[in-house]
């Protein structure tokens, strides 16, 4: 996957996690949970953003990890609304499914990336 697509795969993840956090039951639990994953799900396409724009191999990488680690961050959110019985697994599997390829593609990225000389 080439650059534009990914940066378009990573907004359109945020823009669906942001759908699925306004269509929570309005609780508190749900309120706090909502915002942890509002927070990590559109922070994967930003900083994936910014890693396009590193200075250096070892800046892409750094920005990367992070990029790997907040749509790791959004899939520990979206289990938590799962095992809170807030939402239902059905609910959360295509958001899951593609927190995960993310980070996937992320990680094989980096791997690439650290072979380079």
């Amino acid at each position: 996957m080439d650059e534009r697509a990914f940066k378009d795969r990573t907004k359109r993840f945020a823009l669906r996690v942001i759908e699925f956090v306004e269509a929570l039951p309005k609780s508190r639990t749900a309120d706090v949970l909502g915002r942890q994953l509002i927070r990590s799900g559109t922070s994967v396409g930003a900083n994936y953003r910014a890693a396009c724009r590193g200075r250096s191999t070892a800046d892409v990488i750094s920005k990367l990890n992070i990029v790997e680690e907040e749509a790791d961050e959004s899939t520990y959110w979206l289990e938590l609304l799962v095992e809170s019985q807030l939402v239902s697994n059905a609910q959360v599997a295509d958001l899951l499914r593609e927190a995960n390829e993310i980070v996937a593609m992320t990680v094989a990225s980096i791997k690439t990336l650290r072979r380079r000389p």
